[in-house]
């Protein structure tokens, strides 16, 4: 469906235009660290929580058009895996991240090595996330089953 590409490509082109060109620039063109880890948190959580409306849409298509089955195949199971992972993101790495950086700003801690522990698990998964939605994408509309 048209309707389907566009969706998955609006997801896919998303997490690689904000995680491997916007943030980079954000950090290389700002002065302010902060300031650039700021807007990349938020371009992050607009890009997770927009992995989660498509995802949402690609699987009510894929439920309205195959039915049970395509929620089953190889496709279904890769969407759910990258909703997972915007969702882990998005609801448990990001807030713990704020956090951490509201409590150094607060008590004027040292937050590095916990949040550098909790950055490098979610750039993992948003990797992985944006190799499977690559993945989605090259296999085409119909998919290659197999």
């Amino acid at each position: 469906m048209i309707g389907d590409r566009i969706v998955l490509t609006l997801w896919v082109g998303g997490l690689w235009g904000i995680g491997y060109l916007a943030v980079p620039v954000l950090f290389a063109t700002l002065g302010d660290r902060v300031l650039a880890g700021e807007v990349a948190g938020t371009l992050f959580r607009i890009i997770n929580g927009l992995g989660l409306v498509c995802g949402g849409l690609l699987l009510l298509s894929m439920l309205s058009t195959a039915g049970a089955a395509g929620m089953r195949s190889w496709r279904g199971g890769v969407i759910v895996a990258m909703m997972a992972v915007a969702a882990v993101i998005l609801f448990i790495l990001q807030p713990q991240m704020a956090a951490l950086k509201a409590e150094a700003a607060a008590a004027g801690a040292e937050l590095a090595p916990a949040f550098g522990r909790l950055h490098g698990i979610s750039s993992v998964l948003y990797l992985i996330a944006s190799v499977l939605g690559l993945w989605l994408v090259a296999a085409g509309p119909r998919g290659r089953e197999g």
